[in-house]
């Protein structure tokens, strides 16, 4: 038990330490996870708007 208390209070003496850097890399995680984003948008956009309106013409005249 007391190495588990041991162990929470080194996280939390680390976390205070080190706030401005751990901000930052959740910063660039979360533009690394926009910008694949909108790359996978991009490009399977044209794709899944095409398979919508193919599907849609197919509904709309059997």
């Amino acid at each position: 038990m007391d190495t588990i208390k041991l162990f929470v209070i080194n996280l939390l003496c680390r976390a205070k330490s080190e706030k401005g850097q751990t901000l930052v890399e959740y910063a660039l995680i979360i533009v690394l996870i926009a910008l694949a984003a909108i790359v996978a948008m991009k490009y399977l956009g044209t794709a899944a708007s095409n398979a919508y309106s193919n599907a849609a013409s197919t509904l709309a005249n059997p």
